[in-house]
């Protein structure tokens, strides 16, 4: 038992020393690979309050970024825009993570929180993934679509 357990520190401290090791910021990401093999890293947002804050605050967004929100179950899930700054691409996928919903260049809410409008959640999805606005358009995405992750 002390020999495993040796092994496993050595293996750990051997570890430490290697430059593409991940950081916790790597752990909440996955990449999502759309149709034709573009990759965007995502941040993944599993827990109520990662859901809540989403991409708010945001100033900018870098091209091969996004959000997927993933939800433990499929349901009708709407998505607003209070205190998003950027505009995005919600894109909702079904449990087999095809495209069911798109809202394409959703704009920011720069009013009070009681005015920002809700978008999508018309059809059962369990992941949404949020882009760049135009995102959707530049990469073809259409209902139906399926993406890998």
């Amino acid at each position: 038992m002390r020999i495993v357990a040796a092994c496993v520190l050595l293996s750990a401290l051997a570890a430490c020393g290697r430059s593409d090791r991940a950081t916790l910021a790597d752990l909440a990401m996955r990449d999502v690979t759309l149709p034709g093999g573009r990759i965007i890293h995502a941040e993944l947002a599993t827990t109520p309050a990662e859901m809540e804050r989403g991409l708010m605050f945001r100033t900018s967004l870098a091209p091969d970024r996004g959000m997927l929100f993933v939800f433990q179950q499929e349901g009708k899930t709407p998505f607003w825009m209070f205190q998003t700054l950027i505009p995005l691409d919600m894109i909702w996928m079904d449990s087999r993570r095809r495209i069911v919903e798109i809202s394409a260049d959703t704009p920011p809410c720069r009013t009070d929180e009681s005015q920002c409008p809700s978008y999508g959640g018309h059809q059962l999805a369990q992941f949404v993934l949020e882009l760049n606005g135009g995102a959707a358009a530049k990469y073809h995405l259409k209902i139906g679509d399926e993406l890998s992750f």
